[in-house]
């Protein structure tokens, strides 16, 4: 897609200074800028690039008094970091601007979609599934018998929706993602042997939930999954069954939650943290990364370390620790000199 400066211009409500006319096809750092980029400046440590810039566009704050001759063109906004990310949104919006139905894929006859779908190659989409309007279901995607899924959806290429599960309005699951998995259930036998224990409740997603990419999000053996409105979940993490996440809490890649955990709203969990099953975790929590959390956690928390500790306690403790060899050093010659005085 091409766009020229005066297009661009138009749509950040910004002047142009140099080629209204100028092309640009492509997104780029100001220091990597190329012919038929597109660029910005906001923070004024990358000033110097802008000198330099083979970049045929860049957006600059108003105020940005150039101290030489550029090649680029300019485009003068209020808030030139501002209007680059609306310039994203608006890019992202037209490239994602798919719509009809590509074959092969296969649609059950009971299925019922809105308006405005967009249902890529080889995609499945099985019995009594309820779709919404505005939905973009990439290629590879499956969606089994029973799910539900609100408007304004995108499912990118190769994510998996199992059976029964329930989408929400303004979702977004990336490639690899699996909602609604068996949870980890086995039961065992006086053979010592583990029968699998049938998982036979659903996944819960509410509005503006996020899924990154390859993250599971199991099943619940009985009732649901819940993961609540404005959930955001980066890439790999583990949502076991009968997890409830409350509204607007952040987790971090790789993290680990065990079955049947409650975590609250506003909670912020970096990656690799990995919280043990059947506790309750409050609002307003933060863990920071590679925390081990075993027990239960009040609202407000700020935890680290594993066993997790208290920010404050564990950054005292870890100045303790890294001294050691000083202090058991120091402890032995406090012993020497008693015994020498005895």
């Amino acid at each position: 897609m091409k766009f020229t400066a005066s297009q661009i211009a138009g749509i950040l409500e910004g002047d142009i200074v140099g080629n209204p006319d100028v092309e640009v096809s492509k997104l780029a750092k100001i220091e990597e800028g190329t012919k038929g980029s597109l660029t910005f400046l906001a923070n004024p440590k990358y000033t110097q690039f802008i000198y330099d810039t083979k970049a045929s566009v860049a957006i600059v704050n108003k105020d940005f008094i150039p101290e030489s001759n550029l090649e680029t063109t300019l485009i003068k906004v209020e808030d030139a970091y501002k209007a680059f990310s609306k310039l994203l949104e608006y890019y992202n919006q037209v490239k994602m601007n798919k719509f009809g139905i590509e074959q092969p894929s296969f649609i059950s006859d009971s299925a019922k979609y809105g308006e405005n779908i967009y249902v890529g190659a080889f995609s499945y989409i099985g019995d009594n599934v309820s779709i919404g309007e505005n939905v973009k279901i990439y290629p590879g995607s499956y969606i089994g018998d029973n799910v539900t899924i609100g408007d304004n959806v995108i499912l990118f290429a190769g994510a998996k929706i199992y059976s029964e599960s329930i989408i929400g309005n303004h979702c977004v699951i990336n490639s690899g993602a699996i909602i609604g998995a068996d949870g980890f259930g086995f039961a065992p036998n006086e053979k010592g042997e583990y029968s699998k224990v049938p998982q036979t409740g659903n996944v819960v997603l509410e509005d503006y939930v996020d899924i990154g990419a390859a993250t599971t999000i199991d099943r619940a053996t009985l009732g649901s999954t819940i993961i609540r409105r404005g959930v955001k979940l980066d890439n790999q993490i583990q949502i076991a069954h009968n997890v409830e996440i409350g509204k607007n809490t952040v987790i971090a890649a790789q993290t680990g939650i065990a079955g049947s955990t409650k975590i609250g709203e506003n909670c912020q969990i970096g990656g690799q943290v990995g919280i043990v099953g059947h506790i309750t975790i409050g609002n307003n929590v933060k863990i920071q990364a590679q925390s081990g959390i075993g027990r239960n956690v009040k609202d407000d928390e700020v935890l680290q370390g594993s066993p997790a500790l208290s920010y404050g306690d564990y950054n005292k403790s870890y100045v303790y620790f890294k001294n050691l060899p000083k202090i058991v050093k120091g402890i032995n010659e406090i012993e020497k000199k008693l015994n020498d005085s005895n």
